[in-house]
């Protein structure tokens, strides 16, 4: 589905933080470019003798140096190309990914440079290179996995950096992604009923992601779950009443926009292979008989899967004390099963 999304416009901090880093680049790119000319002076001066070096030195001293040079060169390319990614991309997730994958090719080239100055054969360097590939390759399946992950990652997003996540065991906000492993800011957990931070970090390995499955609560073409809260009233309640206060009492807390979400997320299923199916007065509210002795209403709405313990909290409060200002109408479960 390819679904047009409004872009983020920095806001002033986000302009000044940008700035700041440019800065940084810069102040970075300067470093480099006097490395850069000291090592092609040292490559004079060698060519010259002026050091009192053995011959059979000055051929490797040479290409030292000048791989040296080149290097720095590379880094310089690698930094004003981050520095682009950084005032052109207005999306941080885009430029998270785009700045790895700049750095992750500065250090390929870094390496091609300088095998190449300093092996003059490079069938000799090749047929090296072959064999250590070869160990490693079988000494780190783990590692090597995880980066083809990592790569998978970039390209099909099946989750980004913000997002919020759950995958085999681990649920929480994805933080980073590293060449081979992810980590996230944890909430719910061991300790906790409800989905705020927990304020543990978990970090997993990448291949993990080409082997489970990824509940991702931050789909950027729709970033709202469906959520629901129950109440629990009497049988011989006015039914109607409590419907029309729970949904007058779920709307007063949430956003306006939310409601617009709907045909939103119409459009969205028509353009799947999906029957299109029936979405409901938003929010809506149903009832169902609970196996006890009261009547179960059941409030269902979108929101942020970052802002859902918060929300819920807001709602419930607003509906009871909406609730209980109609005793006459609505009466709740008496007794020792309440």
């Amino acid at each position: 589905m390819d679904i047009k999304n409004d872009k983020d416009h920095p806001d002033n901090s986000a302009k000044k933080s940008i700035e700041v880093t440019s800065r940084h680049h810069k102040y970075w790119i300067g470093g480099y470019m006097v490395c850069a000319l000291c090592c092609i002076i040292i490559y004079f001066l060698i060519r010259q003798k002026v050091f009192g070096i053995l011959k059979g030195e000055y051929l490797l001293l040479q290409r030292i140096a000048l791989g040296a040079f080149f290097s720095f060169v590379v880094l310089i390319a690698g930094r004003a190309a981050e520095m682009f990614v950084v005032k052109q991309s207005h999306s941080k997730v885009s430029r998270y990914n785009l700045i790895r994958m700049i750095r992750l090719l500065t250090a390929i080239f870094i390496g091609v440079v300088i095998i190449s100055f300093l092996f003059q054969n490079w069938y000799t360097a090749a047929v090296s290179l072959g064999i250590i590939s070869l160990i490693l390759g079988f000494a780190l399946q783990v590692p090597i996995s995880s980066f083809i992950a990592w790569l998978y990652i970039i390209f099909r997003t099946p989750y980004r950096v913000g997002d919020r996540i759950e995958i085999t065991q681990f649920k929480g906000d994805v933080v980073e992604i590293g060449y081979l492993d992810t980590t996230l800011w944890e909430f719910a957990g061991d300790y906790l009923t409800n989905d705020l931070p927990s304020g543990r970090l978990i970090r997993f390995p990448n291949s993990i992601v080409l082997q489970s499955a990824v509940f991702n609560y931050s789909w950027p073409k729709f970033p709202y779950i469906w959520n629901e809260i129950p109440f629990h009233i009497a049988y011989n309640s006015d039914l109607q009443f409590v419907e029309n206060t729970l949904r007058e009492a779920t709307k007063a807390e949430l956003s306006p926009e939310v409601s617009g979400r709907i045909e939103e997320l119409k459009n969205l299923v028509k353009q799947t292979p999906v029957d299109e199916w029936e979405i409901k007065e938003y929010p809506y509210v149903s009832f169902r008989i609970n196996a006890n002795t009261w009547v179960e209403a059941t409030v269902t709405y979108l929101v942020e899967p970052k802002k859902a313990s918060s929300t819920r909290s807001h709602i419930i409060k607003h509906a009871i004390a909406s609730l209980l200002k109609a005793p006459e109408k609505v009466l709740f479960p008496k007794g020792d099963s309440r």
